[in-house]
């Protein structure tokens, strides 16, 4: 049996990838960069690329392995060719995700784990915030794709 809390974590997830793929899946371009009428609102498109890079770095800082190269900015202004290119950008990162949630790698949930221009925190801390900065954006692009569908 892999670590129970990496196994429980994993499902919460793919559960939370899946929610993402369904808000993204068959939608145009003008749809993926479409902005709900309210201030501060992002397009899937953007919540999509920087959920996915967000995980992945938190997910990594909760393994203590070498932090991947990242462009937060950027994430912010993402453009793409329509729902099957940003579908594979999103597959890919989900596999490296998951490659960070092998449960059969030991977890010390109390680790500290460094964080780059910012105070240490656990690697408990680290696998949470992942998970519950993912389903913020997870919810949003639902409800963005709810308010499109019923335009």
């Amino acid at each position: 049996m892999g670590d129970p809390t990496i196994e429980a974590a994993r499902e919460l997830f793919d559960e939370a990838f899946g929610d993402m793929r369904d808000a993204i899946d068959g939608l145009s371009v003008d749809a993926l960069a479409w902005r709900p009428p309210a201030e501060d609102t992002n397009p899937i498109t953007v919540l999509a690329v920087h959920s996915m890079h967000s995980s992945r770095w938190w997910l990594t800082i909760a393994r203590g392995l070498p932090l991947p190269d990242r462009d937060r900015p950027s994430e912010f202004v993402a453009e793409t060719g329509g729902d099957a290119e940003l579908l594979e950008f999103f597959d890919r990162m989900v596999s490296e995700c998951r490659e960070r949630l092998d449960p059969a790698q030991a977890f010390d949930a109390g680790a500290e784990r460094s964080v780059p221009d910012d105070e240490p925190v656990t690697a408990g801390w680290a696998l949470l915030h992942a998970l519950e900065h993912l389903r913020e954006h997870v919810a949003q692009a639902q409800l963005t794709r709810q308010l499109w569908d019923t335009r």
